[in-house]
């Protein structure tokens, strides 16, 4: 469960990473939008996780491995701009958060467009381990 000043830490870093990652996204690519849907920072307050949706979700991978190898300059970026607000500033982690692609695969579903029933090789297949 997180406390108040989790969800307070992770509110001011969701905040400022957005405004971070979409200037870095006007000023190098053109049409891409990066959104942060959600930031939870760790009960020791060591660690924020940043779930990130990248349009066109068709060159996410790429921009994902941009930004992980500018972790350094944007965790740096961030602490400029929360100096006031945190005293230390929480190593940062990124991941896709690909639930709109997920819920982009049910509305095409649901749309007659790769209908699992018809074409079961649509359906993603879970590995067993």
């Amino acid at each position: 469960m997180e406390t108040n000043r989790q969800k307070k830490i992770a509110g001011v870093i969701q905040k400022d990473l957005v405004d971070i990652l979409q200037s870095a996204a006007r000023d190098g690519m053109r049409g891409v939008v990066i959104s942060v849907s959600k930031v939870s920072v760790t009960s020791d307050l060591g660690q924020a996780k940043a779930y990130l949706s990248i349009f066109p979700s068709s060159k996410k991978e790429e921009i994902m491995k941009g930004i992980i190898s500018n972790t350094v300059m944007i965790r740096h970026a961030l602490a400029i701009r929360t100096k006031n607000q945190l005293r230390r500033m929480p190593e940062l982690l990124f991941f896709i958060d690909d639930s709109l692609d997920y819920i982009e695969n049910i509305d095409d579903a649901l749309k007659g467009k790769d209908d699992p029933i018809q074409n079961p090789e649509t359906v993603n297949k879970k590995k067993k381990h």
